[in-house]
Formats: structure tokens, C-alpha cells, sequence
């Protein structure tokens, strides 16, 4: 799969685009059986420590809510990334043979190779977001993974280092997103005005004030779609007011040889013309990197994953 110049000339001009297909159906299979297996294995845990009934009766997505409502929390375990927060040796995420293929997928690669050329790094800032139906979410839920997600720009959430680095985020859904599952929704050619102000909340987001939401266009789509954006789109979620779960990552793309903006994580040559034989090609060998991240941050001070704190006048 590639693009074509119109597709190529509408993502240059709005800052985005939607791409159906972009993950084949039994790409998808793929994602939706190793995650399943991996819940399988949390909810067993938590049944034997009685923190959740009995779950031989229910399905994916029944675990998941019973697990939500009794305070377990799946996210951080089924994430294909370590926490902006405090780190330990035994910070759990997932870094499976699934997510690798679906990263290192070639259909996308293709996609991304004609947005940023052809020598491409899979950036570490990446993330599996599975938002419940909003009535589930709880009051103090605050993560931008699991509830509604702040407007921001993907950018904002780097360190100054990536500021010039050629970078796009592919969005993918791996369940249909409906206008009442919690779809993305962008501001069209807002990413020609450059970097706007963010405050450091419990989400990294920009201030109402400066956010044109008037003009936002939400991107329902089916599974498998991918939506592409600008690191200067600004985007959001809106709330998941439908009574099904919202599956989707986002996962990033940089020009190698470039800062990835989170230099603490590890990032590998996902794609490369000029050098392939520095391609990273082993699931296992990822996995150990992040292993080795781990246990080295976690015996280190606190490393911040952006530039912004609460102290601007626009944050008050």
C-alpha cells in the first residue's frame, strides 16, 4: 500500500489523513488474540488474589470492565511503553510478537516512507489506548489512554530536542470508531501556525483558550483504518458515549538519524534503503530493550518527557 499525490498533497495541506485498510484483517486477528491471551493471564492473577470474580464466562471485553470496576488496572500491563511517571524493575508492559509485526507492519511502512522518506526509525512514543464506554469510567480517572483525551499536539509532548525532526504519528483503530466511540478529531491546516502553549496537567494539553475547537472535524472510521497526522495537528478524543469499548494505538514515526524526543526509551530502524542491514527484525530483541530501559531508569532520577509545567498565565 501507498499513497497517491492526492493523498500525499491533502496530508501537507489539512495536517492529516484517514487511510482505510491500512491493517489487514488478519493483522487485526493477530492484535486482538495475543491481547486476549495476555488478559487471560492478568485476570487469572487477579481471581486467584480475589480482587475479581470468577471470569470463565466472560469475554474480552467483560474482563475488561471487571477488571476496571474492581481497581485493576490492564493499561499499564498491555501497554508497548513505560510511564512518563515513576519507573521500577517490575513496571509492567507488553512488548509481544504482535505489536512488533504490527509496527514493522509493510503496508504501513509504505504509508510512512512516502510522508518522511525512506530511512525510518519507530519512535518510542507509542501506546495502546483502550477507553471503556464513558458511564464506566471512574470520576478520577485522569489518563488520556483510558478517559477522554485533552487537545494537544503530539509535539508538545516531546522534549525540544525532536523540535525539528521530520516525525508522524499513525493512529490505528483496531475496532471500528463510530461519532459515538470517542473518534479523533483534529483542527485541519492548524499545524501551519507552528507550536502552541501547553500546561503540564494530569493530561499535557493545551489550554481551551488557544484551541480553535470551533473548526474541529472528528475522524470516525473502521477497523483498520489509520489515521495520520502531523506532529503539529492538534487532536484529540471526545468522550466514548457508546455502550462498546474504543481499541486503537498510536504509534510514531521519525526520520532516522534524527532526536526522537524521548531519548531515555529505546527506539529501532524500522525501515531503511540505504542500510537495511541495521533493521531491527526480532520481537525479542525490542522486548530486551525495553527490559534494559527499565531497569536502567528505574535506578536513576526521574526523567521529565516534556518541557511544560502549570506556571504560564494561560494555565491558571
Amino acid at each position: 500500500m501507498t499513497l497517491s499525490p492526492d493523498q500525499i498533497t491533502q496530508f501537507e495541506d489539512q495536517g492529516y489523513l484517514v487511510v482505510p485498510g491500512a491493517l489487514s484483517p488478519d493483522r487485526l486477528s493477530q492484535i486482538h488474540h495475543e491481547y486476549s491471551r495476555l488478559l487471560d493471564r492478568l485476570y487469572a492473577g487477579w481471581e486467584a488474589e480475589g480482587r475479581v470474580s470468577p471470569g470463565a464466562a466472560l469475554d474480552f471485553w467483560g474482563k475488561l470492565s471487571a477488571a476496571y470496576a474492581a481497581g485493576c488496572d490492564w493499561f499499564q500491563p498491555m501497554d508497548c511503553s513505560l510511564p512518563g511517571g515513576e519507573i521500577t524493575a517490575t513496571t509492567p508492559m507488553h512488548f509481544g510478537q504482535a505489536a512488533f509485526d504490527m509496527i514493522t507492519d509493510p503496508h504501513l511502512l509504505d504509508i510512512v516512507e512516502a510522508l518522511i522518506g525512506p530511512e525510518i526509525t519507530s519512535n518510542p512514543i507509542q501506546h495502546i489506548r483502550i477507553k471503556p464506554p464513558q458511564p464506566q469510567v471512574r470520576a478520577d480517572e485522569a489518563r488520556a489512554h483510558v478517559t477522554t483525551t485533552d487537545w494537544h499536539q503530539d509535539r508538545g509532548v516531546t522534549l525540544p530536542e525532536a523540535d525539528e525532526t521530520p516525525m508522524i504519528t499513525v493512529w490505528l483503530a483496531i475496532t471500528e470508531v463510530t461519532d459515538e466511540s470517542a473518534p479523533l478529531q483534529v483542527i485541519p491546516r492548524a499545524h501551519r501556525q507552528g507550536l502552541i502553549e501547553h500546561c503540564g496537567w494530569a493530561q499535557t494539553g493545551i489550554p481551551k483558550a488557544l484551541v480553535p475547537s470551533a473548526h474541529a472535524v472528528p475522524l470516525p472510521c473502521p477497523a483498520g483504518a489509520a489515521v495520520i497526522f502531523h506532529p503539529l495537528t492538534p487532536h484529540a478524543s471526545r468522550p466514548n458515549t457508546s455502550n462498546q469499548y474504543r481499541w486503537s494505538f498510536d504509534i510514531r514515526y521519525n526520520r532516522t538519524g534524527h532526536p526522537t524526543g524521548r531519548s531515555q526509551f529505546p527506539s529501532f530502524v524500522a525501515r531503511s534503503r540505504a542500510r537495511p542491514d541495521q533493521v531491527l527484525t526480532d520481537a525479542d530483541t525490542w522486548r530486551e530493550m525495553w527490559q534494559t530501559a527499565r531497569s536502567r531508569l528505574a535506578a536513576t532520577d526521574h526523567i521529565p518527557i516534556h518541557r511544560w509545567n502549570t506556571t504560564s498565565p494561560v494555565c491558571a
